[in-house]
């Protein structure tokens, strides 16, 4: 998710990106701690680590024996040549089966694959070669319209037609258990109120409409509008028809991954004072995600749920309230450039018949894992007023 607003050529200047303040470089290889005991306060943030860092190491024997393994991954892109590119050299050692043709891979795509319905299948085609199983939840990016050539009436059509794609290649778009975990695509869209924290009032932020090309590359039905909680009402709503088939999977599972592409919670992006567009969080995230997941969690032991996440291009790895969220976006090849951690670590591969104790650490997850989140602070940090000076 991109704003597109004017950019230096610099490569630190980008409206969505943002460094920690005393930002540390160094790779290092952390392991997941279950929650202790003691008590806490609401929304802490506990074993705080990240999906995102160095290149993995090559598996010990132990797990090459793997019988189920799960990678994920976001924000694809494959309109890029070279996030394309990326897609097809995925194949090697990756999507490979863990052993003796036994096990299952699994990869969980959460959104922006391609803006056309063409590069989807493309896209989506070649991972399922890769991968004997491979689930999928739309993203906004996914449902532009503006290079279908008026092949569909608005984004609900194209939406369906993605759905079928999907149906044809043998991509899931529902619940289903691999091995012992259980997997739930959970379909979502943001809205404005979802932002709780204090706007800036010191800077001159361009308008929703101004930053976002959703407002005028989707089209939808009259009913339905991106200024409201229409739309992620309406995305929520699609989950209802398979609520049977998530009592079933979370009977039939030790484990529980959730994925959507929108974020479920404000904690899991920067504070506005952080980021080159501030008003960023009224574009990411829904409360009925966030509301949807915890109900399918609500009865999870320590260490057993999990929630994979798109959409902002922030590296993210952290628990809050006892749920693990992650995010593991491909995003586009100039961020890439300039992250800590490249691309080698994707797709992340989060469950390796039990979900990964290994994680690393990711920028902004490892910060706010330091330091306290401060939603009434609102002076600009000293990178962003410096872009609001040079451009605004």
């Amino acid at each position: 998710m991109t704003p597109h607003l004017t950019v230096s050529s610099h490569p630190a200047h980008h409206p969505l990106d943002a460094l920690p303040p005393s930002h540390n470089c160094r790779r290092r290889r952390r392991r997941f701690c279950p929650p202790r005991a003691r008590a806490s306060p609401p929304s802490s943030v506990r074993c705080c680590a990240a999906a995102a860092a160095a290149v993995p190491q090559p598996p010990r024997a132990v797990e090459a024996a793997a019988k189920t393994r799960v990678f994920v991954v976001s924000d694809l892109h494959t309109d890029y040549q070279e996030n394309m590119d990326w897609v097809r050299r995925l194949a090697v050692g990756v999507g490979s089966a863990p052993g003796a043709g036994e096990g299952v891979n699994a990869l969980v795509v959460a959104g922006d694959v391609a803006e056309t319905r063409d590069n989807f299948a493309r896209t989506m085609g070649a991972l399922r070669d890769q991968f004997d199983a491979v689930f999928y939840v739309p993203g906004n990016h996914d449902l532009w319209l503006r290079r279908e050539g008026g092949r569909y009436m608005d984004s609900v059509e194209k939406l369906n037609a993605l759905l079928d794609a999907c149906s044809e290649l043998g991509v899931d778009t529902g619940p289903k258990t691999i091995g012992d975990l259980g997997i739930i695509p959970l379909f979502s869209w943001y809205h404005k109120s979802f932002d709780k924290e204090r706007d800036l009032t010191s800077v001159r932020v361009p308008s929703l409409e101004m930053a976002c090309k959703d407002f005028h590359a989707c089209k939808w039905p009259s009913d339905l509008g991106s200024d409201d909680e229409a739309l992620a009402l309406y995305f929520d709503q699609l989950n209802e028809k398979y609520n049977d088939a998530i009592e079933e999977v979370k009977k039939n599972s030790k484990q529980i991954l959730t994925f959507s592409h929108f974020v479920p919670r404000q904690e899991l992006c920067p504070e506005k004072r952080m980021l080159y567009y501030p008003n960023l969080p009224k574009l990411i995230g829904s409360d009925y995600l966030e509301r949807r997941l915890r109900a399918i969690h609500k009865s999870a032991e320590a260490g057993a749920a999990c929630h994979v996440f798109g959409h902002t291009h922030f590296c993210w790895d952290s628990v809050v309230d006892d749920i693990r969220y992650v995010q593991a976006p491909l995003a586009y090849p100039r961020e890439r450039k300039r992250r800590m951690n490249g691309e080698g670590w994707l797709p992340f591969c989060v469950y390796r018949d039990g979900f990964n104790p290994e994680i690393y650490p990711a920028m902004w997850s490892d910060y706010y894992n330091k330091n306290e989140r401060e939603p009434e602070n609102t002076q600009p940090a000293p990178w962003v007023a410096l872009h609001f000076r040079k451009y605004f």
